[in-house]
């Protein structure tokens, strides 16, 4: 668990300073443009103290909190139910007060949702996704029950890329199938929607690229990488050179960070100011 907000003022003192994170920056605009009393902190707890935590969260009347690695699936167990997806993928990133209740939702591939259907319906659509981890399990999730057709999982490892199709296939209404990625990818020329789940041009390796077929990348796909930093990846470059629409990580950060906000406080924040706040942050 990693960051939390809640209504009530509270006075703590840390054994040392936490720095902001985006996330934070992001949140804490939104909370000012909408003049709302609240605050969203950054605190470290460590996988022993988890249970606590979430304890800990509920007696001092927090809203809700976000989970970061390594604490997404391990916290389940601590919570009092589940949304549809967050159960479907075994892993909660956003926790909300229900009624006294503890409830585990995943905002990371909703919040992908909602940045690709400014652009595009997912319905019907045929969509190739780099990874297998955590962002690609989230998003192919989300993408199957917006109704996409089929979804094409590319992954180096086979283990995590079949296991992630194998869920798809199983427990959603759409067809899956996994590639192993041992060699350049060429994408599909029926492909509707390219999306990078992996960290491949994450800081500080920013000179890094996908391994596949830049030729193969048409103008009528829509691109989609989750890096936000930098937010201009150099597979954002050539998608918008190739005059593809494009969407990028801080569109996904935004989006799921709007959808947080609504679950905590029943607002409904304005994107653009929080998307602001993340530029600034990346300069």
């Amino acid at each position: 668990m990693n960051e939390l907000n809640f209504k009530q003022e509270l006075t703590a003192a840390f054994g040392q300073p936490i720095a902001e994170n985006p996330t934070q920056v992001m949140i804490e605009a939104a909370y000012q443009h909408h003049n709302l009393d609240w605050r969203y902190l950054t605190v470290e707890v460590g996988p022993d103290d988890l249970e606590a935590a979430v304890k800990g969260a509920k007696v001092m009347g927090f809203q809700g909190f976000n989970c970061t690695i390594p604490h997404k699936v391990n916290v389940i167990q601590y919570l009092d139910g589940l949304g549809e997806s967050a159960s479907l993928m075994g892993a909660v990133n956003c926790v909300v007060r229900r009624n006294g209740q503890w409830i585990g939702e995943n905002t990371d591939g909703k919040g992908f949702v909602s940045s690709l259907r400014e652009i595009t319906d997912p319905k019907d659509k045929k969509v190739v996704i780099f990874g297998a981890g955590g962002a690609a399990r989230a998003i192919s999730v989300e993408v199957a029950l917006a109704g996409a057709s089929a979804i094409s999982i590319i992954n180096r490892s086979n283990e995590r890329g079949q296991e992630l199709t194998d869920l798809l296939n199983d427990k959603l209404p759409v067809s899956a199938n996994f590639v192993p990625w041992s060699s350049t990818f060429s994408i599909p020329e029926s492909t509707d929607i390219v999306i990078n789940a992996t960290s491949i041009g994450l800081f500080p390796d920013i000179d890094a690229r996908l391994d596949f077929d830049l030729d193969s990348l048409k103008s009528s796909m829509v691109v989609a990488d989750v890096i936000p930093n930098p937010p201009a990846t150099n597979l954002v470059r050539d998608a918008r050179n190739k005059g593809c629409k494009v969407i990028d990580g801080l569109a996904m950060l935004v989006s799921q960070g709007v959808i947080g906000v609504k679950h905590w406080t029943g607002v409904d924040p304005d994107p653009s100011v929080m998307r602001t706040a993340l530029e600034k942050v990346f300069g």
